[in-house]
């Protein structure tokens, strides 16, 4: 299976924006998972409402909101034009967007479970041993929670992967800018005696979502998280 230019230019997008979209979207999806885990405040539910929305709206409908907000007359995307000169509209940046805003509810939700699942009396006995806030976080906290994060980031990184609707409706399907492996897909579906090229792109899918599942796996046995234990 050998891949031609164009199709190398597709895969190296979608890994691009996934990319991206991860790493931008990781520290919002664990301080909101770490808010849902350990804080009481009034709107709770609503938060988590919020944060898992895309999750049952249709991707085309969150596609429309970003459209809305973060489109070239939107007040947020009008604003990080303005200040940043970042602009969102027919860029690939508006497809990791997207892909980030799909990819948010599943990470916050792994990171979630596994901030709860940590003994909070380990870090009590930290705190009497002496050690502050941040020294409890990154050395008993942080560890611990560890494998809910890998397990976040790897189903995050997959739906981005496989994002489809919101991408299309918000940034449309520019070949080279917004392109990403389902848009290649589907726009290759279009077209009669293309069935080899889709067949090839279908399976370099498959092999980035098994790949990113394994890395996954080694990391967390490198992490020292002990023999038995699986991030998914």
């Amino acid at each position: 299976m050998i891949l031609s230019p164009a199709e190398w230019e597709i895969v190296a997008l979608s890994l691009k924006v996934s990319g991206t979209a991860i790493t931008a979207i990781l520290p919002i999806a664990f301080g909101l998972a770490w808010i849902l885990a350990r804080k009481r405040f009034a709107g709770k539910v609503v938060l988590d409402a919020v944060i898992h929305l895309p999750l049952v709206l249709p991707p085309v409908v969150t596609g429309w909101l970003l459209l809305i907000l973060f489109g070239i007359n939107g007040p947020v995307g009008r604003f990080f034009a303005d200040t940043v000169g970042l602009t969102f509209m027919f860029r690939w940046t508006g497809a990791a967007l997207a892909a980030a805003v799909m990819a948010l509810p599943l990470m916050v939700r792994a990171m979630r479970l596994s901030i709860e699942s940590v003994d909070r009396r380990l870090e009590g006995a930290a705190r009497t041993l002496g050690a502050g806030p941040w020294r409890t976080f990154f050395e008993i906290t942080l560890p611990l929670a560890l494998p809910g994060v890998i397990a976040g980031m790897v189903l995050g990184f997959a739906r981005s992967i496989g994002e489809f609707g919101a991408t299309i409706t918000f940034v449309s399907n520019i070949p080279g800018e917004t392109r990403t492996l389902p848009l290649a897909i589907y726009t290759t579906l279009q077209l009669p005696g293309n069935e080899a090229v889709v067949t090839r792109l279908a399976i370099i899918s498959v092999i980035l979502s098994l790949g990113a599942l394994v890395i996954s796996e080694v990391l967390a046995r490198r992490s020292g998280l002990g023999r038995g234990r699986h991030v998914l």
